[in-house]
């Protein structure tokens, strides 16, 4: 493998200040991270990168070289014309930088697209910037499509080797093979090479699993600063809002929907519950209950998706 340095730069500002906050932070900083291009059900991770961006102050630490890792023929990045010429660009960006909360206490965010190729590489790269720049424990949060209802409290499933820090949290699987991510691998890797990391994957209803969710962002968010210590009232303050007017309009809809529509969540709400209450009792063995494929309510909810989409 090539030396990982070579897909990264260090920012020398940046990297001032993140030695400054060390001297400050003796067990040194949470990074989170999040990358655009893999399954995100709800745009859960999407949203809480943007409102942490939006919201907080920032200074840029490192920055990958996207030309390397970027498949720009796969995701084409935007170019603005305007009336005879060629006149922006939207640089694909993935970079680490250095923001603060509402205390002021520092910590790290990395974000951008995907990388394309060299994930191996990339991995090793973190690993080197995680241990530069003292960080005590990663943290990486996504959505996942799952068949539960959005009347009910945003499940969460909490993965890597602290998730001692996300309790009351089962995980609802055994052991599956999935299509791989870089955000997984960095996770992997961190933590076969000793660093404290944390995954929160949110479970969005997969019916509206194409559509920004906020509940599911808010959810996260609460975990995140639950885990880490860190606070963020005005990121939580942001989704909150945003998660009462979606949900209004997801009732909205769904109240104006079919007979065959409500019931269609009904379903949902009563496998829920009886899985809550078989957990209530200690007994994982609930009574089955008869639920629609995923592709059936798929096809029932299509109107609804885009309706869903048009408006946003």
């Amino acid at each position: 493998m090539l030396d990982p340095q070579g897909l990264y730069a260090w920012e020398p500002k940046g990297l001032a200040v993140v030695d400054m906050a060390l001297a400050q932070e003796s067990a040194g900083l949470v990074m989170l991270y999040h990358f655009d291009g893999y399954i995100d059900a709800g745009e859960t991770g999407d949203q809480v990168v943007e409102k942490l961006a939006d919201s907080l102050p920032g200074q840029v630490v490192a920055r990958f070289d996207h030309d390397r890792l970027v498949d720009y023929r796969a995701r084409r990045p935007l170019l603005t014309f305007r009336r005879d010429r060629w006149s922006d660009y939207e640089v694909p960006t993935l970079d680490v930088r250095l923001l603060q909360d509402a205390t002021g206490a520092p910590f790290l965010l990395l974000s951008g697209p995907e990388p394309d190729i060299e994930w191996e590489r990339f991995a090793a790269a973190v690993r080197e910037i995680v241990e530069r720049l003292g960080v005590r424990l990663s943290v990486n949060f996504h959505g996942i499509p799952m068949g539960v209802p959005h009347t009910r409290p945003v499940g969460l499933t909490p993965h890597g080797n602290r998730t001692d820090l996300v309790p009351g949290h089962a995980s609802p699987f055994d052991e599956a093979q999935v299509p791989g991510s870089a955000e997984a691998l960095v996770e992997y890797r961190l933590a076969e090479a000793g660093h404290d990391v944390l995954g929160v994957a949110a479970h969005v209803p997969h019916y509206i699993a194409r559509s920004t969710y906020p509940d599911a962002a808010l959810t996260v968010l609460e975990a995140i600063t639950a885990a880490t210590g860190l606070v963020l009232p005005g990121v939580a303050h942001a989704l909150r809002t945003e998660a009462h007017r979606t949900q209004t309009e997801i009732d909205r809809q769904v109240q104006e929907g079919d007979e065959e529509l409500v019931a269609l969540v009904q379903g949902l709400e009563h496998q829920y519950d009886a899985a809550a209450g078989a957990d209530a009792r200690g007994n994982m063995l609930a009574e089955p209950v008869d639920i629609p494929s995923a592709d059936e309510i798929g096809r029932e909810f299509e109107r609804f998706l885009a309706e869903r989409e048009g408006d946003g």
